[in-house]
Order: C-alpha cells, then sequence, then structure tokens
C-alpha cells in the first residue's frame, strides 16, 4: 500500500464563499465542486491540493485530512484489525471514491480513500 496524496479539508459554512480567494488571490484552479464540497489545485501540480468542505454528503462528520492510497480496502482491513474507531464504513460513493473514515489517536478524523476506476 502507498499513499499517493494528503490534503487538507477545510470545513466552512459554505464551501462556495472561498473561490474568490483560492481561485483569483492564489491561482489555484478549481478541480471538484459538488456544492458541498470544492477541491482547488496548483495548475502546475495537481497533487498541491486543499479541500474546503461543508456537511458531508454521506458521512456524520466533515474530515480533517483526506489521505488518497493505491489500496483502501487494505488500509481498512488493517485499521479493523487494530480495532481503530471507523467513524464512516467503508463506502463506495457516487462521485467516484472509495472511502472511509477513521479517527486517528489526536483524535482527528482522516478520510482514507482511492479513485475507482
Amino acid at each position: 500500500m502507498a499513499v499517493t496524496r494528503i490534503m487538507p479539508d477545510l470545513q466552512a459554512d459554505d464551501p462556495q464563499s472561498t473561490r474568490e480567494f483560492y481561485v483569483d488571490v492564489l491561482g489555484l484552479e478549481m478541480v471538484m465542486d459538488l456544492g458541498w464540497v470544492v477541491t482547488y489545485a496548483d495548475p502546475q501540480n495537481r497533487h498541491a491540493q486543499i479541500t474546503v468542505i461543508g456537511q458531508d454528503a454521506s458521512a456524520p462528520v466533515a474530515p480533517d485530512v483526506s489521505i488518497q492510497v493505491d489500496d483502501v480496502d487494505a488500509v481498512y482491513a488493517e485499521v479493523n484489525r487494530r480495532g481503530l474507531e471507523i467513524v464512516h464504513p467503508l463506502t463506495d460513493e457516487p462521485w467516484g471514491v472509495r472511502r472511509f473514515f477513521v479517527r486517528e489517536p489526536t483524535g482527528r478524523v482522516l478520510n482514507i480513500l482511492s479513485h475507482r476506476d
């Protein structure tokens, strides 16, 4: 299993209100907009991303960090083997990711995901 990307998830009441700052001030491009979640990326480095999230569409809480891995099922199995707290179960989401949320040792909620092909 390999980590392919890590990005912060900033919580906001209105994710749409951040567009001017991230696009016009910082020069990022909006690469995903589902209304409740918006992701911006550096046009020259697509792995440099930030996500602004309101209320998650299917999970009970918004995550603090998203970590993309090449095998989300393997990470999910390891998290279960260790008895860690699953905050949101392994789910195939309609926007093309397979993900789950786990609480890490300091209490932060991590969104562990892989993109489905």
